[in-house]
């Protein structure tokens, strides 16, 4: 008897993403099946497209980080999903797909009044968000975060949760309208780090307790200048450049702490952590209308290329997502 079929987004690197068939997967004890209605595209997805980011072990090959669906099949032991139930999934992988396996751990329950489409963006993003903030940097109420980035996935989705935590929100962008963007989402203000210089805003503004940067090497020692004694300043990414030299005598007198992290190859047990303190603690604000994701484009799977080649350009606010069933 032959195994069962779906499409999946194929990626070779160096060739152009196009639809190809696989086996549909089945869950294992602790996983269930999810029939995917759509999937969000992260900037790991094209490092991984490129051959520099491979999945970790036993994880599909087929791109895609997170999904929102219905479960379709739920593995022997697994207690709290049953079919029929509609999700949103945290996958290592293979998102891009008709259908995906996630941990139970991994799975939250889709938030109303969020669509399929909307609330595929939220698993990595909002994960992220709240192991680097809330989890590590342990943002409090009344404290200052800076965001770097603060129209993207990640930083739109920073700005509603800060804002909504108590803290008082700066972030950075690259144009006028992205900064009014994130003012309009709770942010303080907008830095246009084209034409300011964040570094001088933000002294004059009595600094900040914790940074959030995605950009790491040239923003390393003006993070440390702005940052309050006991500041916290925590890494998700290191879009230009990983590597830094620095003096540490201010990092130092300050105290400051300095972590990063990724979430892919963290264990099932810390990411059933974080989504349960994700839905306890951020769920109600959408269903309160305090916080709704930001999607910038939605494109049929088919189109995988070109959602690819709006996250490369850089020009949008917010997620993209990859509309998997009409």
């Amino acid at each position: 008897m032959s195994k069962p079929m779906m499409t999946a987004v194929q990626s070779v690197v160096g060739e152009p993403l196009r639809l190809h068939e696989i086996g549909k997967p089945s869950p294992g004890p602790s996983q269930v099946l999810i029939r995917v209605h759509a999937a969000g595209v992260n900037r790991p997805d094209l490092i991984q497209r490129a051959g520099l980011y491979p999945p970790p072990p036993g994880a599909p090959s087929t791109l895609g980080l997170e999904v929102a669906g219905e479960i379709e099949a739920v593995g022997d032991s697994v207690t709290r999903w049953k079919a029929g139930d509609r999700v949103c999934a945290l996958v290592p992988g293979g998102g891009y797909a008709e259908y995906a396996i996630a941990h139970e751990g991994s799975c939250m329950p889709l938030p109303a009044p969020l669509t399929y489409v909307e609330a595929a963006g939220l698993p990595e993003t909002v994960l992220t968000v709240w192991n680097n903030v809330f989890h590590m940097a342990q943002l409090k109420p009344n404290e200052t975060l800076l965001i770097h980035g603060g129209a993207s996935g990640i930083g739109t989705t920073a700005i509603q949760l800060a804002t909504n935590w108590g803290a008082k929100v700066y972030a950075t962008a690259g144009t006028d309208e992205k900064c009014r963007l994130c003012e309009t989402l709770g942010a303080k203000r907008g830095i246009n780090y084209r034409t300011e210089d964040f570094e001088t805003v933000l002294r004059e503004a009595g600094g900040v307790d914790v940074v959030l940067d995605m950009v790491g090497k040239p923003y390393f020692e003006k993070n440390l200048s702005i940052l309050n004694d006991l500041g916290r300043l925590t890494y998700i990414a290191f879009l230009q450049g990983s590597r830094i030299e620095g003096d540490f005598t201010r990092l130092m007198l300050k105290r400051i702490s300095v972590s990063g992290s990724t979430l892919r190859i963290r264990t099932d047990a810390h990411k059933a952590m974080l989504a349960e303190g994700v839905v306890k603690n951020v769920w109600p604000w959408i269903a309160a209308g305090k916080f709704r994701p930001q999607v910038s484009g939605v494109f049929p799977l088919a189109e995988a290329e070109a959602a690819h080649a709006q996250m490369g350009a850089a020009d949008h606010a917010g997620k993209i997502i990859l509309q998997v069933v009409a």
